[in-house]
């Protein structure tokens, strides 16, 4: 009897280290998996952040071409503009240069009109040299985009 005793006495020792050692090894997965999901966790903040900086990155950049586009878009207008106006003096000085030689004017009246011409030619000029400028500003927009 001594000896079944011991051997019980035996089994539920081998049996209560066994309940322990397996407590233990639940405890250990348990933080493992606690760890591993504070892990996940934190790589989720960062990638969220990364997508974040990337994101803001982005709209600014696309901010800028917007603002290169209107640049672009008004460069070109500006420059249309100018040379409508310089086709539009140019055009008036070969009618005046056409009714000095056609009609018979005093010549008074033939000084004001190469005068007028004159002042043309010289707002031509200008516009001209105005259009060189917007041409180059033109040209810089183009190279931004």
């Amino acid at each position: 009897m001594d000896k079944l005793f011991r051997t019980l006495a035996f089994l539920l020792l081998l049996s209560s280290q066994s309940f322990f050692a397996q407590q233990t090894t639940n405890t250990t997965q348990e933080l493992e998996r606690q760890q591993a999901e504070l892990q996940l966790q934190k790589n989720l903040k960062e990638n969220y952040k990364m997508l974040d900086d990337k994101i803001y990155q982005l709209k600014k950049e696309q901010k800028d071409l917007e603002i290169k586009k209107k640049n672009l878009s008004k460069s070109d207008s500006n420059l249309k503009s100018t040379k409508e106006k310089i086709e539009k003096l140019e055009l008036a000085n070969q009618k005046i240069e056409n009714k000095i030689t056609t009609t018979s004017i005093s010549e008074e009246e033939i000084q004001k009109q190469r005068i007028k011409t004159k002042e043309n030619e010289v707002n031509i000029q200008k516009l001209k040299l105005t259009q060189i400028t917007q041409e180059k500003e033109l040209e810089k927009a183009m190279l931004s985009i």
